[in-house]
């Protein structure tokens, strides 16, 4: 039922109905049936909602009268205000977007298929890392005389120690945290519906009992292990953490810890690679930690560079 409300919530542009019913159908269909991680389909609607807009702007009268020259005209606009990883996204989504119209028989050819994007090439990731004396820096000043203590480090923790996505991590039960050949171990249920284990950091299982036995929650197997405040108590609700709460947590952590890196929650998953490559970790290794398909992957979360740039750059005297 959740997720029908999510897919009606996904408004039709003017253009699909005036393409007629089928288009509208069709279009609604696309987010339903064909994308099925939600980050994706918000990103994809927002996309394709902007795309149309647009076009209905520039006097398009219907989607049957989008042309490959309205779809390059807006990515061009799109390169002047975004980077080129979002711009290549919002290609992607309108380019399967009328892929998916046209294998439904509401438009004879892609406009887009031909359009291409900008070019990008990534040695290295953008999201902010810290180095491993600011982790341990943040992990200890946050007070765990709380419950929203407890759950704040054993949050980070996970994500530094076990290489964890936020959502993997705020999508976890209570049960997901089990004991297996006398260790702690984590369930994670990573992007494409994978699943993936691993045994805990001796410092990642002493968070974790602190918190489920701190806060008590250690009995409700199926509920979220990531769980937000009940207001004006400071105890844990049986609501799940969202990510956007998660988000405002980790920087209201670290400037508490003073900080002043404008990190966000993928910054753990890169400082725990980082760290673990420095102190000698394969590459290898960290790939199959991290659940990643590809070492080109993880190597966008290996920052051990920026410092032989830093040693360098102070080689400059003058």
């Amino acid at each position: 039922m959740n997720q029908l409300v999510a897919f009606n919530a996904i408004p039709t542009p003017a253009l699909v109905i005036a393409a007629g019913e089928r288009a509208g159908v069709r279009f609604l269909e696309f987010f339903a049936s064909a994308i099925r991680n939600p980050h994706t389909r918000r990103a994809y609607a927002r996309a394709a909602g902007e795309f149309l807009a647009w076009c209905e702007e520039a006097g398009v009268p219907s989607l049957t009268a989008v042309q490959p020259l309205h779809v390059a005209a807006w990515i061009e606009r799109q390169t002047q205000t975004r980077s080129a990883p979002t711009v290549k996204q919002r290609l992607a989504a309108i380019r399967h977007l009328f892929d998916w119209l046209v294998t439904g028989q509401v438009l004879p050819v892609n406009p887009a298929a031909s359009v291409r994007g900008p070019s990008h090439s990534a040695r290295q990731g953008k999201t902010p890392v810290l180095d491993a004396s600011e982790a341990r820096q943040l992990l200890d000043r946050i007070d765990v005389s709380t419950p929203a203590g407890l759950r704040d480090r054993a949050l980070i923790g996970l994500m530094v120690f076990s290489f964890a996505r936020i959502g993997a991590a705020l999508a976890m039960r209570v049960d997901d945290v089990y004991v297996q050949n006398r260790r702690l171990w984590v369930r994670l249920r990573e992007k494409g519906g994978k699943h993936h284990a691993m045994p805990c950091h001796h410092t990642l299982e002493a968070y974790l009992h602190a918190y489920l036995e701190g806060t008590g929650i250690s009995a409700d197997g199926k509920g979220p292990l990531f769980r937000t405040l009940r207001r004006g108590t400071g105890q844990l609700s049986t609501t799940s953490l969202p990510q956007a709460n998660a988000h405002a947590m980790v920087r209201r952590r670290a400037a508490a810890a003073g900080i002043a890196t404008q990190i966000g929650n993928h910054t753990f998953r890169a400082t725990g690679i980082t760290a673990y490559l420095t102190n000698g970790g394969t590459l290898e290794n960290a790939a199959s930690m991290a659940n990643h398909a590809s070492t080109r992957t993880t190597q966008l979360y290996d920052r051990r560079r920026d410092e032989i740039s830093l040693d360098e750059v102070e080689r400059i005297r003058l």
